[in-house]
């Protein structure tokens, strides 16, 4: 039996299979996959059965249906003042995940360098991978996970084709800075890189904190693969309804890759979402309130508790360093919680290639209703 291609090594099952797995074997409260325990609102379900019951059940068109492309450049214009034609600069795809991948395959050669946001969601290791690249890891670094821009520039060499920036960030809950986003924007313009940028939680920012696209900035327009969803946005993860915008060249280029990975999909969910993305600014500010008080429950819960929290800027999860419990290692502590305290958490060091900078911290996923919090904090007095 011959062997797999190499560029499978070390990628194996995901760490969120494992936990999930031990989430059912052992009744936990599942606080490790980013999921909403609730649906979205009730006019975006309603659409999407409509539009099943009316027939639009097919294959859609290949970017998109054209009210969905311009729902998401109508989107992008109400609230960042940047300006798209829905039938040349927006592709709609099977989830943010896809896009990643149809953008790395589009982008980068064998051999070409790939500068990502350490610790960064693990698709996108294996995404680089598959286009053949070489990933190159700049690190968030506990407590504060800023973004160093010396360290970032030193990170580039002549092989470097693309950056890949995810703001809001998970696992950290990190929104990068104007400062930071701007740092990022002048290498990126220097060295001409392109930038893919992972917004999925552009709508989960805290505190007031601004979300500001990085194609917003002086020389980006042209180099951006902007990439967001439905999923984070609207609690329906499950129905894969993603987008890229840019320039008209960028989208094309995704766009030839994308085509032989689904070709198309989510035709009753398309215009169900292009409804949702223009409902009225209430929607948006209750869902960052409640997802506030939920992150303040987790993480004044898991403060009590004795864990070190990082509390996090945005996005659904909050980290935490288990070493004033008594323990150094996130695997190991993930793999004994479920059975000991009935609760699953997701290891930080997974996401790493520099292990060591997050053997000792854990992510928790806040985006659950109150009272399955509470349970979790209550079986975790446990420990």
């Amino acid at each position: 039996m011959r062997e797999h291609a190499q560029r499978l090594n070390g990628l194996g099952t995901t760490i969120f299979a494992e936990m999930s797995a031990l989430a059912v074997a052992t009744n936990s409260v599942n606080l490790g996959q980013g999921f909403p325990d609730r649906d979205g609102p009730d006019s975006l379900l309603e659409d999407a059965i409509t539009a099943i019951r009316a027939g639009a059940n097919q294959y859609p068109p290949a970017r998109g249906v054209p009210a969905l492309r311009q729902a998401i450049a109508d989107h992008q214009k109400r609230f960042y003042d940047l300006s798209y034609d829905p039938d040349t600069q927006v592709l709609v795809t099977t989830g943010a995940t896809e896009a990643v991948a149809a953008a790395l395959l589009a982008y980068v050669e064998p051999g070409d360098e790939v500068i990502a946001l350490e610790p960064y969601y693990d698709s996108y290791s294996a995404g680089i991978a598959f286009a053949g690249g070489r990933r190159v890891p700049v690190t968030l670094r506990a407590p504060d996970f800023r973004l160093d821009l010396d360290e970032l520039r030193a990170a580039v060499t002549p092989r470097t084709k693309v950056l890949l920036i995810n703001s809001p960030h998970n696992p950290t809950g990190t929104v990068l800075t104007d400062d930071e986003l701007r740092g990022v924007s002048e290498v990126a313009v220097e060295h001409d890189l392109i930038v893919i940028t992972d917004e999925v939680y552009e709508h989960l920012v805290f505190d007031g904190r601004p979300h500001k696209p990085l194609a917003s900035y002086d020389g980006m327009a042209e180099r951006t693969v902007s990439i967001s969803s439905a999923g984070k946005t609207f609690s329906v993860t499950g129905w894969k309804i993603g987008w890229v915008t840019g320039s008209p060249a960028i989208v094309t280029a995704v766009t030839t890759a994308k085509q032989f990975l689904t070709f198309t999909s989510g035709a009753p969910f398309q215009p169900a979402v292009a409804g949702a993305l223009a409902l009225g600014n209430d929607y948006f500010d209750a869902l960052r309130a409640d997802l506030q008080a939920r992150r303040d429950l987790l993480c004044d819960g898991l403060a009590d508790l004795g864990f070190g929290v990082h509390r996090p800027q945005g996005t659904y999860f909050v980290t935490t360093d288990i070493r004033p419990l008594g323990h150094t290692d996130g695997i190991d502590f993930c793999r004994m919680l479920p059975e000991r305290t009935g609760v699953v958490a997701i290891p930080h060091q997974v996401f790493y290639d520099n292990t060591e900078a997050g053997r000792p911290l854990v992510r928790w996923a806040f985006c659950k209703q109150p009272q399955i919090l509470q349970e979790a904090l209550t079986r975790l007095q446990k420990l």
